[in-house]
């Protein structure tokens, strides 16, 4: 539902919008990116790896992606993947990456704000301190946080579009499942570091 909520509900995508998800290889990521090409948008991702590049280009769907471990300067590869600009980003990843995104948004961009998992291993002294927020007032933008929890009231029509769509055949999805207890530490430190694909489950016994 998160992936759901975020785009649909504070997004607001509409055909022919330019959109942009960061760890985009996620379980949400992959949930965003698929969604908004049902609803007729263009869809980049960022993602970890080559292997992911082309993951989300030929089983997902995405219009493009990039490895933000190679293409380093952001900012520079925004304005190559956007040359029209962003409309709408789906922000997981917070920090520098947030800061380039915003010197490329469109006029009344959207920005829902799932996570920042950049800044969570950091404390207040450390966190990057975004530089151009000023950029939003400019643009009209609007960036909006949000916890699934607040839209259970919505789960009915939720489950209704999202139940269409897995009929349809229009969404897929992936799990990176790790065995037993003990692999605990090895899953929850995967989420920071890039390494999954899709949602990761830990399974807690074969039976």
């Amino acid at each position: 539902m998160t992936a759901w909520t975020g785009l649909i509900l504070i997004g607001d995508p509409k055909p022919g919008e330019e959109v942009f998800v960061s760890a985009a290889s996620g379980g949400v990521g992959l949930l965003v990116g698929q969604l908004a090409k049902i609803k007729g948008c263009r869809v980049v991702g960022s993602v970890g790896s080559d292997h992911k590049v082309q993951m989300l280009k030929e089983e997902f769907g995405f219009d493009d992606a990039f490895n933000y471990k190679s293409e380093t300067d952001w900012d520079a590869a925004l304005s190559k993947y956007f040359p029209r600009g962003i409309d709408i980003y789906f922000e997981n990843v917070g920090g520098r990456m947030l800061e380039a995104v915003l010197n490329h948004i469109n006029v009344n961009a959207r920005i829902p704000v799932c996570g920042m998992i950049s800044q969570y291993n950091q404390n207040w002294k450390q966190r990057y301190g975004v530089r151009n927020l000023l950029n939003l007032v400019g643009k009209c933008g609007k960036m909006q946080g949000f916890m699934v929890g607040r839209y259970l009231h919505r789960m009915q029509e939720f489950t209704e579009e999202m139940g269409g769509y897995m009929k349809e055949g229009k969404i897929k999805y992936k799990e990176d499942v790790m065995q037993g207890l003990e692999s605990y530490a090895e899953a929850f430190n995967s989420l920071f570091r890039g390494g999954n694909t899709g949602k990761v489950l830990i399974q807690v016994s074969p039976s």
